[in-house]
C-alpha cells in the first residue's frame, strides 16, 4: 500500500494527440494550475487528485505533471526537452515516484518506443491503453495480460473520452507499483565502463538513464547537478570514442526490434485491414485541391457566424450595460464619484464586455476544430504551402493559436525542431489577427460597412474575414523576407501524429470557452479599468486658462434643453483642452496623413498596452465629451470632421484604421513573451520595428488611395 501521508508525484507522459489533455482533466478535475518548468519558459500543467482506495477506503494524495508530448526521450525541440529532463534527473523537483505511460491501442508500435525508454528507466509505470473502442472496431486483438507480462509493469486498457476504466487506473496507480526488473532492451553493452561511472556520479538506477546523460552531455542546461560534477562527467569522456548519433541510431533500431518481439507475441491484426471513416474522410478534407476550399468554407462560416449569431446578445448587452450606467449615474450624487465610475470605470468596462458574444464564439470554433481532429490535418494540408515561405507545417498550430491569442501562440512555438523556422514563426505570429482586434475590427466595420447581404451572406462578415485573410497572406509575405535575413544550417522535418476523427467533447469546449473568456475578461479588464481611470482624470483636467473658462461655462449653464447644444459644445472644447487632448494633439502631426485626429491618436497609445483598450479608450473619451444616453458606436458616428463637415470616421479612415491595427505591434505582453523565449531583446526590437513600420505605411497608402 501506499504511504498516504505523502503527495506522490505523478507523471503523465505520451505522444502527442492521443488523449493525453483528456485523460489529465478526467484524474485532476478542476484542481489544475498553470505555472512553468523551473530554468525555462515551457508551460508546466500540474492538478492534484485525492483516490480512495476501493478496499480500505484510505485517502490518498496525487500531484500530477502533465509532460509535453512526445515520441521519444530524445529531445528535437524545447517542448520535448523537458520529459528528458524531468524522467531522467533524480533529483529534479518535478522527478515523479509514478509514471502514467498513455499509448495508442490503435498503434501500440509507436507508443511503445516511449514507454520502454521510461521502463528501462527504473520508475514504477503504469500503461494507460487508450482507445480500446477503436481498437474493437478496427478489428485489433491486445493480450493486456501478456503484454503486461511483458513489459513488466501494470496495463490497464481505458477509453479516455468515454470515461471507461479510469476507476482501475486510478486504483492501481494508489496500489504498489513495483519497479520495472527488466529492460526492454538492455544498454549495458553499450560503453559499460562509461555509463557505470555516470551512474556512480550521479546516484542513477538506471543504466539507460546514464546513456541518456551521456548522448545530452553538452546540453545539460537544466540539470540539477554542480558545476563540480558536471566537470567530473565531462573527465569521464576524456579518451573515450563517444558519438551520440550513432549510439542515438543503434540503440533505437534495436529498441524497435524488442518491441517488434513485443508486439508480435501480444498483438492480432485483423486479415484484412478495414479502410477507417477517418480515412475516407482524409480523402476529401486534405486533398491537395479541395482540402484548402474545404478550408477556406469552414473559415468563412466562422466569420459570419461570429456577425451574423452573435448580433442579438451583443445588442442586449450594449442595451442593459447602457441602462445600467444611466442608473448609476442617477443614483449616485452629482460630483468627482459620479463622474469617476460613470464616465471612468464603467465606460471602459462597457466597451469591452459588449464583445463577449463574438469572442466566445471565436474560442468556441477553434476548440471544435481541435477537439475533432481537424487542426492536425490543417496542418498537413499546409505543410507543403508553408516550405515555399521558410516555415513547415507546425507552424501552422502557432498561426492558427495566434488567431485567438499571441501569447500562447508564441509559446507553441517550442514544438518546432528548427531554429531558424521557430524564429520567423514568432516574428510573425502577431500578424495573425487575434481576439483582442476582434472588438476594434467590429467597431469600425459597424461605423463604415452597411449591415447588408450579398445573397445569404453577410457583408460586414465577408470585410472580417478579408481582415484575417490580409494578416495571414502579411504573415506569409513577412516569413519569406525574414527567412532570407536568418541563415540556419539545420535542416528541418515534419513528423505529426494525425488523430482520428471524433466528436468533440462539449464538456470540454464549455470549460474552455468559459475559461477564455475569463482569462479575457480579467486580464483586459484589469488594464482597462487602470487606463480608463487614468484617461477620465487627463481628460477631466488641464493646463491652462482656457481649459478653466471653458469648465466654468460649463458650470454655469443650467439643465435646460436649450443649453443642451451649447453644453456639448464647451464639453468637446473641454476635452480638447484638456491634457488628453494637449497629448492627442502633440502625436497628431504624425498620424494626420493616416487619417486620423488627436483623439485616435489617444486610443493609438494607450492600445499598446493591448489592441482592445481601443474600444474602452474611444467610450471613456466620448463619454467625457458627452452627456447624451448614447452608445460609443452612436456617438462616433455622429462625430463630425471640423473642416469638411463629414463624418470623422470615413471608409477611408475605417479601412486606414483597421489595417494599422491588423499590423501593428500594439501588445506589450507579446513582446515580453518573444524575449523569454528567445532569451534576447533583439528579437523583439526587431519585431517591434518592422511590424510599427509596416502598419504606418500600409494605413497611409491605404489612406490617400481612399480619401
Amino acid at each position: 500500500m501506499q504511504n498516504t501521508n505523502k503527495k506522490l508525484k505523478v507523471a503523465l507522459i505520451g505522444n502527442p494527440n492521443i488523449g493525453k489533455s483528456t485523460l489529465f482533466n478526467l484524474l485532476t478535475g478542476l484542481h489544475q494550475k498553470i505555472a512553468n518548468f523551473p530554468g525555462v519558459t515551457v508551460e508546466k500543467k500540474t492538478g492534484s487528485a485525492t483516490i480512495f482506495n476501493s478496499a480500505t477506503g484510505d485517502a490518498n494524495y496525487l500531484e500530477i505533471v502533465d509532460l509535453p508530448g512526445t515520441y521519444s526521450l530524445y529531445p528535437n525541440s524545447p517542448d520535448e526537452r523537458i520529459p528528458f529532463e524531468v524522467l531522467c534527473d533524480p533529483i529534479n523537483e518535478d522527478h515523479p515516484d509514478l509514471v502514467i505511460i498513455l499509448a495508442d491501442g490503435t498503434n501500440l508500435k509507436r507508443s511503445l518506443f516511449l514507454a520502454s525508454q521510461v521502463i528501462d528507466l527504473k520508475i514504477p509505470s503504469v500503461l494507460a491503453l487508450n482507445m480500446m473502442d477503436l481498437v474493437q472496431a478496427q478489428g485489433i486483438k491486445i493480450n493486456p495480460d501478456e503484454l503486461e507480462r511483458r513489459l513488466g509493469i501494470r496495463v490497464c486498457p481505458i477509453i479516455a473520452r468515454k470515461s471507461v476504466g479510469i476507476e482501475e487506473l486510478k486504483q492501481a496507480l494508489i496500489n504498489h507499483l513495483p519497479v520495472p526488473t527488466t529492460y526492454v532492451y538492455d544498454t549495458t553493452l553499450i560503453k559499460p565502463t562509461l555509463l557505470a561511472g555516470i551512474c556512480k556520479e550521479l546516484n542513477l538506477k538506471s543504466n539507460y538513464a546514464a546513456l541518456q546523460i551521456a548522448n545530452h552531455i553538452n546540453t545539460l542546461d537544466h540539470f540539477q547537478i554542480s558545476k563540480e560534477q558536471q566537470t567530473n562527467l565531462k573527465n569521464l569522456f576524456v579518451d573515450v570514442e563517444y558519438d551520440e548519433n550513432k549510439i542515438q541510431s543503434f540503440e533505437s533500431l534495436e529498441r524497435y526490434k524488442s518491441i517488434q518481439q513485443i508486439i508480435e507475441s501480444c498483438v492480432r491484426l485483423p486479415n484484412e485491414k478495414k479502410v477507417s471513416f477517418s480515412a475516407r474522410i482524409d480523402k476529401l478534407l486534405v486533398h491537395r485541391i479541395w482540402g484548402y476550399a474545404i478550408f477556406i468554407c469552414i473559415l468563412f462560416i466562422i466569420f459570419q457566424s461570429i456577425f451574423s449569431l452573435t448580433e442579438f446578445p451583443m445588442n442586449f448587452i450594449d442595451e442593459t450595460f447602457t441602462g445600467f450606467i444611466n442608473i448609476v449615474k442617477d443614483f449616485l450624487p452629482q460630483g468627482v464619484l459620479n463622474d469617476l465610475i460613470v464616465k471612468g470605470v464603467l465606460a471602459g468596462i462597457g466597451g469591452i464586455i459588449i464583445f463577449v458574444p463574438q469572442i466566445a464564439m471565436l474560442f468556441m470554433f477553434i476548440a471544435i476544430l481541435e477537439d475533432t481532429g481537424y487542426m492536425a490535418r490543417v496542418s498537413f494540408l499546409m505543410d507543403k504551402l508553408m516550405r515555399n515561405f521558410g516555415l513547415n507545417g507546425r507552424s501552422v498550430i502557432p498561426l492558427m493559436s495566434g488567431v485567438a491569442c499571441a501569447v500562447p501562440a508564441i509559446m507553441s512555438t517550442r514544438t518546432i525542431s528548427s531554429w531558424k523556422e521557430r524564429i520567423v514563426t514568432i516574428l510573425v505570429t502577431p500578424l495573425m489577427s487575434c481576439s483582442a482586434r476582434l472588438p476594434v475590427y467590429t467597431l469600425l466595420i459597424a461605423l463604415i460597412i452597411p449591415p447588408n447581404y450579398i445573397g445569404v451572406f453577410n457583408l460586414q462578415g465577408l470585410v472580417l474575414m478579408s481582415l484575417y485573410l490580409i494578416g495571414f497572406i502579411a504573415a506569409l509575405m513577412a516569413s519569406i523576407v525574414i527567412s532570407g535575413f536568418i541563415k540556419a544550417k539545420q535542416k528541418s522535418y515534419f513528423i505529426m501524429e494525425i488523430p482520428v476523427y471524433r466528436m468533440p467533447r462539449w464538456s470540454n469546449i464549455g470549460y474552455s470557452i468559459l475559461d477564455k473568456v475569463k482569462i479575457f475578461l480579467i486580464d483586459a479588464g484589469k488594464i482597462i479599468i487602470a487606463i480608463s481611470i487614468v484617461l477620465w482624470f487627463l481628460s477631466s483636467r488641464g493646463p491652462g486658462e482656457k481649459f478653466e473658462k471653458v469648465n466654468q461655462k460649463i458650470s454655469q449653464l443650467s439643465s435646460d434643453t436649450t443649453n443642451t447644444q451649447k453644453r456639448l459644445h464647451l464639453e468637446s472644447l473641454k476635452l480638447e483642452y484638456s491634457y488628453a487632448g494637449q497629448l492627442g494633439h502633440l502625436l497628431e502631426p504624425a498620424i494626420k496623413p493616416l487619417g486620423f485626429d488627436w483623439k485616435i491618436g489617444i486610443a493609438l497609445v494607450t492600445s499598446f498596452a493591448a489592441r482592445e483598450v481601443f474600444v474602452g479608450t474611444m467610450t471613456t473619451i466620448y463619454s467625457v465629451g458627452s452627456d447624451e444616453n448614447l452608445t460609443v458606436k452612436e456617438k462616433m458616428r455622429l462625430e463630425k470632421d471640423v473642416l469638411t463637415g463629414k463624418p470623422r470616421y470615413s471608409v477611408a479612415v475605417g479601412w486606414s484604421l483597421m489595417l494599422f491595427y491588423a499590423f501593428a505591434m500594439q501588445c506589450m505582453s507579446t513582446l515580453a513573451v518573444v524575449r523569454r523565449e528567445t532569451g534576447s531583446w533583439k528579437w523583439p526590437v526587431i519585431q517591434f520595428l518592422y511590424l510599427s513600420g509596416l502598419a504606418y505605411f500600409t494605413s497611409l497608402i491605404v489612406y490617400q488611395i481612399l480619401k
